[in-house]
Order: structure tokens, then C-alpha cells, then sequence
């Protein structure tokens, strides 16, 4: 059966229907329960491996407490060897760290191609991929929402920079002094220069996620950039319309759902952003923006203001000229 996206009112909301025998159905994209289909599972079951993994980072990332005072007293003190010592102890672990975070974005890229690649093919409308192959939507929202997480942390998390810094500063000083450092092998100087830029990004992995659907556009030629772009604006949609309409919200089981719901419409649109070459904000843009920003502005701020934040500073094209007044305005720090 076809299914389109058509405007019907609901309790006075826009939803998207399905046209089933002129009855229309409601289309409610299940983040809390979808399971895969058989068609689904053998790129669902890889991308469940990485996002096992996901869960851990973030606990990971969340206990990040850094090696700030033992760096302090190593720079108060240069001359004594044993400051020097413990707070170079204190900091290789946690480097080790910064180092799993960096790889683990890597598979992270990997995984997104392989689900962008399921979701985005030509054998039927990015509305039908979204609903019959619903596991694989909520593993694209879960990757979504986990890059949001992982950068949120990271960004309030100062000790991540200084530690790196500090390791750094180290390691060159025993090269230049001759002094072997077998950590060195753990993270050489080629890796802790990528390493290096990676950190130094403000939202490393929505950078890592914005530049891999950028690559995955670019490396299939045969696929038109619709087919992603298309993908990345009805979830956009699915999303406000779930949270926005009572009778949708009312259906999570969860209250984490919501702020579950509201990451990853923030995060297509800032990949919609990236991939479209005009970007989410112009007037011609299929993602309806003031009903997105007003959906996160009728939220508690507290829980809002860093996915306001991301739109507000990491997406591409939000102060074009093209870019609505109204809606710079309401994107505006109050």
C-alpha cells in the first residue's frame, strides 16, 4: 500500500496518515518497542553491537572526573619528580579513554552508512522505509540521540581538553629530553594529532555524524541526495508530530521518551542541515522549522536549552541570508 505523507487535522495538529482504503490510519513510529523483521536483522544485529557499546562510552564519559588537581601541582612544581610522576600516572588512563572514545566514533561512522544505506534505497518512499522497517529507524534514532548525549557531556566537561593537553605537552617534552615513554605505543603521535582534532571540535560526535552522512551522499552517486535528505526530514517530522499531539505522547510508556524524541529531531535536522545544499532553514526546506523550535520551546528550559544550543551553534546554514527573521528570532539566547 502506498504510503504518503498528507496534512489531516488531528486534535488541530498536522499528522502524517497512511492511506489505507481512504481510512486513515495514524503513523506512529515506535522508538520504545520496535523489534526487527527478518529482512531487517542482519544490519540490525551489527549496528546492536555498536550501540552496546554506546551505552558504555556514556557511562564512561558521565564518570570523567579528569586529573585537574594532579596537573596543577605537576605545573606548580616542575622540579619535583615525584609531582611529576603521579600526575603523569593519574593522566595516561584516562587518555586511554579519550582514545575509546575516538575509535568507538569511527565504528559509529561505519554503523550509520550501513543504516543509511538500508533506509535510503530506491525500492520504495523514505515514509514506507520508516515504517516497515521500523527497528532500523529506532537504531538510527538511538545513534542520533546517543551523539547528542556523548556531546552534551563532552562540552561540560573541561578536564577532557586539559587532560589531553597536558599529556601531549608531556609526551613531547621526554622526546625532546630522550625519554622513553612506552605509552607512547598506546596512542602515537599520528593518532593523538587526530585524536587532537577530533576533541578540539566543539560537538565531536555530531561533527563525526555530519561529515559520515556528507561522505555516505558523496560515495553513492547512483542514489539521489532526496532519497537521504527525504529520510532525515519525515523522521524530523514523525518526531514533532509525536510530541506535539496527545494522543501520540500519551502512548510512551516512558517519560524518556520524550527528551529521546526531542534529541534525535534536533539531530536530523542538523544533518539535514549539512547534506542539503540549502540547508534546514530556507523557506523551500522540507522540515516545517518553527514548528520544530516551537515544539522544543514548549518544554521545560532546563531539559531544552542544549538541543536550542545545537541548533543555535553547530548547524551549517542557520545565519544565511536565507534564514527567516522569525526564525532567527526564535532561536535568539532570551
Amino acid at each position: 500500500l502506498e504510503i504518503v505523507i498528507q496534512y489531516a487535522r488531528f486534535s488541530g495538529q498536522m499528522v502524517l496518515t497512511r492511506d489505507i482504503d481512504n481510512n486513515a490510519g495514524n503513523f506512529f513510529l515506535d522508538f520504545e518497542n520496535a523489534q526487527p523483521t527478518e529482512a531487517e536483522r542482519a544490519v540490525w544485529e551489527q549496528v546492536n553491537e555498536v550501540l552496546m557499546e554506546a551505552l558504555a562510552i556514556l557511562d564512561d564519559l558521565q564518570s570523567y572526573n579528569g586529573a585537574g588537581e594532579e596537573i596543577r601541582q605537576a605545573i606548580q612544581n616542575p622540579s619535583e619528580d615525584q609531582v611529576q610522576e603521579r600526575a603523569w600516572a593519574a593522566v595516561v588512563p584516562l587518555v586511554g579513554k579519550l582514545k575509546k572514545f575516538y575509535e568507538f566514533s569511527l565504528r559509529l561512522e561505519g554503523s550509520l552508512h550501513g543504516l543509511l544505506k538500508a533506509l535510503t534505497s530506491a525500492r520504495c518512499s523514505p515514509t514506507q522505509h520508516l515504517e516497515q522497517e521500523q527497528a532500523l529507524a529506532r537504531q538510527f534514532a538511538e545513534i542520533l540521540h546517543f551523539t547528542l548525549r556523548f556531546d552534551e557531556l563532552k562540552m561540560t566537561n573541561p578536564a577532557i581538553q586539559n587532560d589531553f593537553s597536558y599529556y601531549r605537552r608531556t609526551l613531547n617534552r621526554m622526546r625532546i629530553n630522550n625519554v622513553a615513554a612506552e605509552e607512547e605505543n598506546e596512542v602515537n603521535n599520528e593518532l593523538a594529532n587526530r585524536m587532537s582534532l577530533f576533541y578540539a571540535n566543539a560537538t565531536p560526535m555530531l561533527k563525526t555524524l555530519s561529515d559520515a552522512t556528507t561522505k555516505f551522499v558523496s560515495d553513492n552517486t547512483d542514489l539521489p541526495i532526496e532519497n537521504t535528505t527525504d529520510c532525515l526530514c519525515t523522521m524530523a517530522s514523525v518526531c514533532k508530530v509525536m510530541l506535539e499531539t496527545p494522543e501520540y505522547r500519551s502512548r510512551f510508556a516512558s517519560e524518556d521518551t520524550v527528551s529521546f524524541c526531542l534529541r534525535v529531531m534536533v539531530g536530523v535536522i542538523i544533518l539535514y542541515d549539512y547534506v542539503h545544499p540549502a540547508g534546514a532553514f530556507v523557506k523551500s526546506s522540507k522540515i516545517e522549522m518553527k514548528g520544530c523550535i516551537k515544539v522544543l520551546k514548549d518544554q521545560p528550559q532546563s531539559s531544552v536549552e542544549g538541543l536550542l544550543n545545537a541548533l543555535r551553534y553547530t548547524t551549517k546554514h542557520l545565519n544565511d541570508e536565507t534564514t527567516s527573521k522569525q526564525i532567527k528570532n526564535m532561536l535568539q539566547v532570551n
